[in-house]
């Protein structure tokens, strides 16, 4: 995964260069897909005290100015990825909600032309692939045929930490 010069990203996007929106950038390259609370967290662990309110602030911003991409999967808390502009989508497993990247699935962008577009101009697809991940098929294959997949229990799925593929 290329290095990103976030000072340098920060300039061009008409924002000023302070600590917390640096230490942001860096929590979200290192762990992509984390949740708001989660960046908050390692925010803290290399700035000591910050509010959680200066953290949910600085996600906006870096969000607006495109420098972050929210990734919503519906049911869970928003999550966070440096904005590569590359219209890649997401896999997420519906047992434990680990999230990957997957490559656009044409090649171009918007990967996926609806057969009526109302007269939209469309400028990107989001998609988002749902299953099972390997991980979780192996661990439901050795509890045998009697386990049941969380996502289908009457409990909402749990956010699990992203690894790292």
């Amino acid at each position: 995964m290329p290095t990103f010069d976030h000072p340098s990203a920060l300039r061009e996007a008409g924002l000023r260069v302070t600590a917390p929106r640096l230490a942001t950038l860096s929590a979200v390259a290192e762990h992509p897909h984390a949740d708001a609370e989660m960046i908050a967290q390692a925010v803290r662990e290399r700035l000591g005290t910050v509010s959680r309110q200066a953290v949910y602030d600085v996600l906006n911003a870096l969000s607006d100015a495109e420098l972050l991409r929210r990734v919503s999967v519906g049911g869970r808390s928003m999550q966070y990825e440096l904005h590569r502009h590359d219209n890649h989508h997401h896999l997420v497993c519906r047992s434990c909600g680990r999230l990957e990247d997957v490559p656009c699935s044409v090649g171009h962008s918007p990967c996926l032309t609806p057969s009526d577009d109302h007269g939209f101009e469309i400028e990107i697809a989001d998609v988002v692939y749902r299953g099972t991940c390997s991980r979780c098929r192996a661990a439901q294959a050795s509890a045998g045929p009697s386990a049941v997949p969380r996502a289908q229990a009457a409990a909402p799925v749990a956010h699990a930490a992203p690894e790292s593929p």
